[in-house]
């Protein structure tokens, strides 16, 4: 199995409601083999539209955040927990996390990343409470570095804010900076060879 099959069949996903309302699946992109893999929501509007994700004023924040810690979205995977965009923007249910986690799982299992990045909210919440965890605001654990077990395995991962919170309430742009500067640093360290951190 690689990410071409999984993508095919988050594709051809009929397994709970959120189908019958998509334009098209978003399974994700990028690298697969990326040392850091950013896992947003769900899909929003332009990217059920594209079957892309991150491409919307929230994707354009994210791509030039990458670029300003001398990164390029082909060189990170990026996918959202939910794989159908949930109508109206609405927030994903219980119900649908759970049936699309499996494919989530699968990807980070391939990929196995060194970092995985929960982009807001949910997306941590989701991924702390599978390894868990519980956590309550985001704002607490933001630009946190935390080791979880996770798909077997130990990670280590780092909420940040979700780049359209910073769109809606520009006040929180630089909490965003911050949290990728830490993120540079952190592959700064890796590339240095202290292991200690990974």
């Amino acid at each position: 199995m690689n990410l071409e099959e999984i993508a095919k069949e988050i594709k051809d996903c009929k397994k709970c409601p959120l189908h019958l309302s998509r334009t098209n699946a978003v399974p994700g992109e990028g690298n697969p083999k990326a040392e850091v893999m950013f896992i947003g929501e769900a899909p929003g509007r332009n990217e059920d539209l594209q079957g892309r994700p991150f491409v919307g004023a929230a994707g354009k924040l994210l791509t030039d955040l990458l670029e300003s810690i001398g990164l390029t979205r082909s060189e990170v995977f990026i996918t959202n927990v939910v794989k159908c965009r949930p109508p109206h923007n609405r927030d994903p249910r219980p119900e649908e996390i759970e049936t699309c986690f499996p494919y989530l799982e699968r990807q980070v299992e391939l990929i196995d990343p060194k970092i995985i990045v929960a982009l807001g909210r949910h997306s941590a919440l989701t991924l702390l409470k599978k390894a868990g965890r519980r956590e309550g605001s985001i704002m607490r654990i933001r630009g946190k570095i935390l080791k979880i077990r996770l798909f077997g395995k130990v990670r280590m991962l780092m909420p940040t804010l979700h780049p359209a919170a910073a769109l809606y309430n520009p006040k929180l742009k630089p909490l965003l900076e911050e949290d990728f500067d830490k993120l540079k640093e952190l592959l700064g360290k890796r590339e240095r060879g202290l292991e200690e951190f990974f």
